[in-house]
């Protein structure tokens, strides 16, 4: 491929998906419309197709420190519905960086959707830390849908750190996220969401914390405007000597809808659950103190927006 066409599809990339300032250095693999557009594999990191379905699996060696993984869809084509299986295996004690996510284009009146879903089986004290962001733009009239499904294995000692972004721009979606943790096994998670016009956007989290010493602490900031609809689910399940926290706050506004649906289950004596929930409307005399400075009205909510999604 040209180094003209590259640059073309990583600066798409860099804008749109993963907000990488430099071209990527590590193991990439770019896909395009439901086909491979681009791979590249590193001594520690080995990206292979699968064979019974679509999708990757990647390898990563045990011991492999700082290196990063890009693993971006991009969906242009009118009307696709693309499902991808991307499995990651990441070997004792290494500690890299997965950047995932999807960005569609759509301009026309049919629906363009992408379902990616992810599976990590990390081993021993291995620590990842995955950044998953989701984009859409186009002015037709057709719908973009977003369906990712994340199921986590953690092992003793592993780590994973969970960071996942949609801010407007996607019409429908509904993440499921899915984590089983062994003994000092430990998940975080934070989700950041904006939704507008009627959009809709559904989050579901099941966390099941089996080894002793296994610890999550899952974090959803929301703003939902217009006639948007948000519901967030929570269900931390503590089987033994453990810590779950869940945090979900929401900004509500117009005439948008949100809900916060929490369950923590504990079925030890030792299992320490936590869940906080709060959705309320912009404080007014925040909006007040910003106009002081010379915003507007509509530019101090947007500040306040900007900070609280920061």
């Amino acid at each position: 491929m040209e180094q003209k066409e590259l640059n073309k599809i990583e600066r798409f990339i860099l804008k749109k998906v993963s907000d990488i300032e430099d071209v990527p250095e590590g193991a990439f693999n770019i896909r395009e419309n439901g086909k491979k557009l681009m791979r590249k594999n590193t001594k520690n990191i080995k990206i292979e197709t699968k064979l019974d379905k679509p999708g990757i699996d990647i390898y990563i060696q045990e011991n492999t420190k700082g290196e990063k993984v890009y693993i971006p869809v991009i969906l242009t084509a009118d009307g696709m519905t693309d499902v991808v299986y991307n499995d990651f295996y990441v070997g004792k004690n290494a500690d890299v960086t997965i950047i995932a996510g999807c960005g569609i284009h759509n301009s026309s009146c049919n629906t363009s959707e992408h379902d990616g879903i992810h599976t990590f089986y990390l081993e021993e004290n291995a620590k990842v830390k995955y950044i998953e962001k989701h984009y859409g733009q186009g002015e037709g009239s057709g719908e973009k849908i977003l369906n990712p499904e994340t199921i986590i294995h953690l092992k003793s000692g592993a780590t994973l750190e969970m960071e996942t972004v949609q801010i407007e721009g996607v019409d429908s979606t509904k993440r499921i996220t899915k984590g089983y943790l062994e003994d000092n096994a430990n998940l975080i998670i934070s989700e950041k969401i904006m939704t507008h016009d009627k959009q809709v956007a559904i989050t579901d989290f099941l966390v099941e914390l089996n080894g002793e010493n296994s610890s999550t602490k899952v974090t959803s900031r929301s703003v939902a405007k217009d006639r948007s609809q948000q519901e967030f689910r929570s269900n931390i399940i503590g089987n033994t000597n453990c810590f779950g926290h869940v945090e979900c706050d929401a900004i509500i506004m117009d005439q948008a809808c949100v809900k916060a649906i929490p369950e923590i289950i504990a079925n030890n004596i030792d299992a320490r659950l936590i869940h906080e929930a709060a959705i309320g409307k912009i404080a007014g005399d925040q909006v007040t103190k910003l106009m002081t400075f010379g915003l507007t009205e509509k530019q101090a909510e947007k500040e306040i927006i900007n900070g609280f999604l920061k």
